[in-house]
């Protein structure tokens, strides 16, 4: 599990590694897959993100333009219309960090002027590596995604990620982001087509802690946790918080969730089984050594 401290805008860091972070998704669409249409108005969109500050939410992740399957992209003005107003009223309310969830260049350095700390891309950098130059410049938080929409993947799933995202590091470092911004997330569900193919990144994921960076889990109310369970999107908060501790068990240390209580709950038995475990090894450790040292 890589660990460490997370440098983010406007002075501000959140460290990671000892207990898992959760994301809360604030979704101001009115065609996001499970929740669009509810938080379009700003008042409501605040009153969302109060609630779930109050639960456990380390940070909001704002977004303006659904990225489910199928989705029609929105112009960035209506985008920034969006989420800009939102944003600035989460900075005066000061109880969370902010993340703004764009693949625009405009969209992130004016969400930064308006306080965001983090920048999400779910392009990876990729479709505008402009966002890049506005992390190096403002000292954003980086969340680099990775995709298989748009390209043709390798067969290994696994592969696949370090394809990508290693092109996606290198457009970060070339504009000048330092290591310790950065945060990757293997996109579960974005051109994952397969209830398998998603398993299998859950499966292997602890290889992704090779890349050497933190790692963000984001597997709320996904398709492929409704074919494993049969439920429908609004009631897999049950089935998303099952990935979460499996996800931590694995190296995860963010998770980006639509349902934060059930997360927090089960994100802190998983953290209490990780600290028992350290403890264990350590009194191990000290029991050979000790009788190494007799």
């Amino acid at each position: 599990m890589t660990t460490g401290r997370w440098q983010l805008a406007h002075g501000r860091h959140l460290d990671l590694g000892g207990k898992a972070v959760i994301v809360g998704i604030l979704n101001i669409t009115p065609d996001s897959f499970s929740d669009g249409g509810l938080f379009l108005a700003p008042e409501q969109a605040m009153a969302q993100a109060r609630r779930m500050v109050e639960e456990g939410a380390s940070v909001i992740d704002v977004g303006g333009e659904s990225t489910r399957p199928g989705a029609s992209p929105v112009a960035f003005e209506e985008e920034q219309a969006r989420v800009l107003p939102v944003i600035e009223a989460l900075a005066r309310l000061g109880k969370a960090l902010i993340s703004v969830d764009t693949y625009r260049e405009d969209t992130a350095r004016l969400a930064v002027a308006a306080g965001a700390h983090i920048v999400n891309d779910v392009w990876g950098l990729q479709r505008e590596p402009g966002v890049a130059r506005v992390a190096a410049e403002t000292g954003a938080g980086l969340v680099i995604m990775h995709t298989g929409r748009d390209r043709q993947k390798l067969p290994d799933v696994i592969e696949d990620q370090f394809s990508f995202l290693k092109k996606s590091l290198e457009i970060a470092r070339r504009s000048g982001v330092a290591d310790d911004q950065i945060v990757l997330d293997p996109g579960f569900g974005f051109a994952k087509e397969t209830a398998e193919e998603n398993l299998d990144l859950m499966a292997r994921f602890s290889e992704l802690d090779a890349l050497g960076f933190p790692l963000m889990a984001g597997t709320s109310r996904k398709r492929f946790i409704g074919a494993v369970t049969g439920r429908d999107a609004s009631a897999r908060g049950a089935g998303t918080a099952a990935t979460s501790v499996i996800l931590r068990l694995k190296g995860a240390q963010l998770f980006r969730v639509h349902d934060v209580a059930i997360n927090v709950d089960a994100l802190a038995l998983a953290d209490a089984m990780l600290a028992r475990e350290t403890t264990a090894q350590a009194r191990k450790s000290e029991s050979i050594f000790g009788k190494h040292d007799a």
